[in-house]
């Protein structure tokens, strides 16, 4: 029998943030404040455009955008973005959606595993998600909960358990 073992990954479900985009869109299309400035939350792509005619107003559209994703569950880690950008006689803001995990993010995951987690656990990196195995499920479980207690910068999920 095969060494147990499980993957961590990093998704977000494109519904989810669909249905994010659309209860902001038409939270902004109805507010007395966003009126006769612009306003607009849609997609761009893989990216979310946020735009209105001043740059306050287009944070205030991502504290709407962000306080949406929140209450469908998506984390905030998952969204990536800068400052807003004149564009014309409008401010824009891209909202960068992240999937998967990067190199730089997984080389630290699995040296944090090896150098924090338990004897006999390898991690192994599979493209945009890590494998990690070992002996023992008890191990296992240990390298979760230390993952689960550090802040890495991106959303973390466990999947695939055996």
């Amino acid at each position: 029998m095969a060494d147990p073992s499980f993957d961590i990954v990093s998704k977000v479900d494109h519904q989810e943030i669909d249905n994010a985009v659309n209860q902001a869109g038409k939270e902004v299309s109805t507010r007395y404040d966003f009126r006769d400035v612009g306003a607009s939350v849609a997609w761009s792509g893989e990216d979310v455009l946020l735009k209105a005619n001043s740059e306050e107003r287009v944070k205030a559209i991502l504290d709407v955008f962000q306080e949406k994703c929140i209450k469908r569950g998506i984390s905030l880690k998952a969204l990536d973005h800068e400052e807003p950008v004149p564009s014309g006689k409008e401010f824009r803001l891209t909202v960068k959606v992240q999937q998967g995990i990067a190199d730089d993010k997984a080389k630290a995951i699995a040296k944090k595993i090896r150098t924090e987690g338990p004897k006999g656990v390898q991690a192994q990196i599979q493209g945009d998600q890590l494998r990690v195995s070992g002996k023992k499920r008890d191990d296992l479980q240990r390298v979760i909960a230390l993952l689960k207690d550090d802040d890495l910068g991106v959303p973390l999920q466990f999947v695939n358990y055996r």
